[in-house]
């Protein structure tokens, strides 16, 4: 009965037409701005290849356990984020509420960052990647209202409109064709990297294991970046679980996501590693995370490098094919819940959607121009709404969902969905983790965000 229930409801709400397009648009979601500006500065802080071992420890084993588990509950209830654990547990109705804030939160302020991006793009494409280069040219773009408004609209508007025409025509048809052009110029631009003069040293240091700087920070950076990379814990994966047809094996799936996922964060790293250590002269603080990499010592490199016109037009469109694929799920996730919770159509919910991101949106804008002397703990707007949902709720999102599934419904209750059409090969290490590893993991990424800077 239970099956029938599920498989009424995607047809409802929608489904994915098959293995690969679901494989492609998950491993979209888990590729964001966060693989490609956030991987490569803790890779070559944390000792290069060492930090690159662990990850790819973790993935396959924390990430893997994480990642199935969702998707398992979202196939299995066949509902969105918010009414899943209510489905698995009424008890924890609560955290379907909390679950269900995260992408809320995450998809205005994304959308901004999406829109600078954008912004860049169309910079290099227009010729005047030199003028973007220049000193303050991001800062004076983000402090005017003006234009950051009008690329946040665009990005948010071009979002909106893949998520508008629903999962087989919209998202799947989209992924099919982003993620391998995605995949190929990520792939084309880190060869042609590899070629210019002292790249290969930038490599060597990027690639080789530096044990010496091996800590517990090098464990809980890796964790870290792995829980946000993957879409862990965001509603995201619960989202397309229930799209996601009953006969495709859940294990395989997560494998290639992962595979995929690692694969793109890594090639990003030999993009931006070995050119800024050719750019800086080996300077360690040029990987500076986030925008200032992204935005300021990036468009320097491609300035000064042979063909770097050409070279940044590539790279900013591969930046925003990642921002793309990430937002499209973000987005999907709150129209799920709205068509769910209020049973609208998905036009009407996706148009609320746009709506309330937009005006959330812009408090991220203004917090950067108009309203720059105003603060939230010392951060701006978007460095508050990141803090909140990446460092505290997400987490806690996560370390709830072990004990949910670990302690109150059994790991049974996911062992059962996943072994529906096959076997699944990994349910020892599986149990081990989502019990004990797992939580322990969380309380340590909690624990890290409060206490600790990475």
């Amino acid at each position: 009965m239970k099956k029938e229930n599920n498989s009424a409801h995607n047809h409802n709400r929608g489904s994915f037409s098959g293995r690969i397009g679901y494989v492609l648009a998950v491993a979209g979601s888990a590729v964001g701005l966060g693989n490609i500006w956030r991987f490569p500065y803790l890779a070559a802080k944390y000792g290069g290849g060492i930090f690159l071992l662990v990850y790819l420890i973790l993935a396959v084993t924390f990430g893997f356990s994480l990642m199935i588990t969702e998707i398992a509950i979202g196939r299995r209830t066949g509902k969105s984020v918010m009414q899943a654990y209510t489905k698995v547990d009424k008890r924890f109705k609560p955290l379907g509420w909390l679950a269900g804030a995260i992408p809320v939160i995450i998809l205005p302020y994304y959308c901004v960052i999406g829109g600078w991006v954008l912004k860049y793009l169309t910079a290099f494409a227009s010729g005047s990647g030199h003028a973007a280069a220049e000193d303050g040219y991001f800062a004076n773009f983000i402090s005017g209202a003006g234009a950051t408004t009008l690329f946040f609209a665009i990005f948010i508007a071009l979002t909106a409109i893949v998520v508008i025409f629903g999962v087989q025509k919209g998202i799947e048809t989209v992924s099919k064709v982003m993620m391998p052009v995605l995949l190929a110029l990520i792939i084309g631009i880190s060869i042609y990297t590899l070629t210019l003069p002292g790249a290969l040293d930038g490599l060597v240091y990027y690639v080789r294991p530096s044990l010496s700087e091996f800590s517990i920070k090098t464990v809980i950076a890796a964790m870290g970046q792995l829980f946000y990379s993957m879409s862990l814990a965001m509603g995201i994966m619960i989202t397309y679980g229930s799209y996601m047809r009953k006969e495709d094996n859940i294990e395989t799936s997560v494998r290639q996501i992962e595979v995929f996922d690692t694969i793109v964060a890594f090639l990003a790293g030999m993009i931006i590693v070995p050119a800024v250590f050719v750019f800086s002269g080996g300077d360690r603080d040029a990987l500076n995370a986030g925008p200032g990499l992204m935005f300021v010592t990036l468009p320097n490199v491609f300035d000064s490098m042979a063909g770097g016109q050409i070279v940044g037009v590539v790279f900013f469109l591969l930046v925003v094919l990642a921002a793309m694929t990430s937002s499209i799920s973000l987005m999907e996730t709150v129209v799920s819940m709205i068509q769910d919770r209020l049973g609208w159509k998905r036009l009407p919910s996706c148009l609320l959607v746009v709506g309330v991101s937009f005006l959330l949106g812009m408090l991220s804008i203004f917090g950067y121009s108009i309203w720059s002397d105003f603060t939230i703990f010392k951060m701006q707007f978007l460095d508050f709404f990141d803090y909140i949902s990446n460092n505290i709720m997400m987490p806690i999102v996560a370390l709830m969902t072990c004990i949910l599934i670990g302690y109150v419904a059994k790991t049974t209750y996911v062992e059962d969905e996943i072994s529906k059409n096959t076997v699944f090969r990994a349910k020892g290490m599986y149990r081990i983790m989502i019990r004990y590893i797992c939580p322990l993991c969380m309380l340590l990424i909690l624990f890290s965000s409060l206490f600790l800077t990475l």
